[in-house]
């Protein structure tokens, strides 16, 4: 750490402390200095030593950084730069005061509690909302860029102390001309969290968003996820074939609308599946507001920092 302070100096920025570590890369806290006594809270997200002058790795994050430079929207994290530094590539994001949905369900195991229902269909919808917007985007000369983000789950999902739920870390999306692991070879993702399309080495589009989507709302509201074995060839055995429960049974809350919804999400035949994230999003706002008032920012902030206070 000493030493990345030392280099990232000589840029104006501060490091404060490491926020993360991933398999290729680092994010830290940083403090952003410029004239005038300006300062901002960034994050910034460099590559690994290791990695960095390895030509696979640095394509992967620079394709990363290239692809979400346009990525501008309420529900994604943004990224404001990329750049180089002794040797090592990094990326300047936006910072999120808060906390990433892992560590929420993390704390809620610890207290003995569940997440209320309709807090935890308002977060999926807002990532629903990120993804409707990234699975429509098109580049500069309007061709749609068909990005899917592939790695869905609660460690991409962060929650700010005000209430706002942002997507974060695209490494391993797939986009036009950006970032195409060889679908049939590979499995991009996370075992436990992929789509059945994944799981089975097939291409994939938009909607292998929507099942690990739908993995998301379920660990939510039962505070663990069903598909997830310790053996990593067991977790994707389950995403194939393991027998979809009626989440109602589960969890008495859930009612035969949000039932509905779960189980649309969780279809394996991506043809039965919401078939855009717009579509999901809809189902969501139409099961969180259509009888009135509904969730909103300042009612999960406040019930995050209630949580995380104790």
């Amino acid at each position: 750490m000493a030493a990345i302070k030392h280099i990232f100096n000589e840029l104006h920025y501060e490091m404060v402390r490491t926020i993360a570590e991933g398999g290729m890369g680092v994010v830290y806290e940083a403090v952003q200095h410029g004239a005038g006594q300006f300062s901002k809270t960034v994050a910034v997200k460099l590559i690994r030593e290791e990695y960095s002058t390895i030509p696979e790795f640095q394509n992967n994050f620079i394709g990363e950084a290239r692809l979400v430079a346009d990525l501008i929207h309420t529900n994604i994290v943004q990224t404001y730069h990329l750049g180089m530094i002794g040797g090592q590539y990094f990326m300047v994001m936006e910072y999120v005061n808060g906390v990433n949905l892992e560590q929420m369900l993390e704390r809620h195991a610890a207290l003995n509690r569940v997440l209320p229902v309709d807090l935890a269909v308002f977060i999926v919808s807002r990532i629903a909302r990120g993804l409707a917007y990234a699975h429509v985007k098109c580049d500069r000369e309007g061709r749609l860029l068909g990005i899917v983000h592939r790695d869905i789950g609660p460690k991409n999902i962060m929650i700010a102390h005000e209430g706002d739920v942002k997507l974060t870390d695209f490494g391993i999306a797939k986009a036009l001309d950006l970032m195409y692991n060889e679908e049939g070879q590979v499995i991009a993702g996370k075992d436990e969290y992929l789509s059945p399309e994944q799981a089975n080495y097939a291409v994939t589009d938009a909607r292998a968003d929507i099942f690990p989507l739908g993995i998301v709302l379920t660990e939510l509201l039962l505070g663990r996820n069903i598909f997830r074995s310790h053996d990593r060839l067991e977790s994707r055995h389950n995403i194939l074939s393991l027998p979809i429960p009626k989440f109602a049974s589960l969890r008495p809350e859930i009612d035969p609308k949000l039932e509905a919804i779960i189980q649309k999400a969780l279809q394996r035949d991506r043809n039965d599946r919401y078939q855009s994230a717009n579509e999901m999003l809809t189902a969501l706002e139409v099961y969180l507001y259509s009888d009135g008032y509904g969730p909103t920012n300042e009612k999960l902030g406040a019930y995050l920092r209630e949580l995380m206070a104790g």
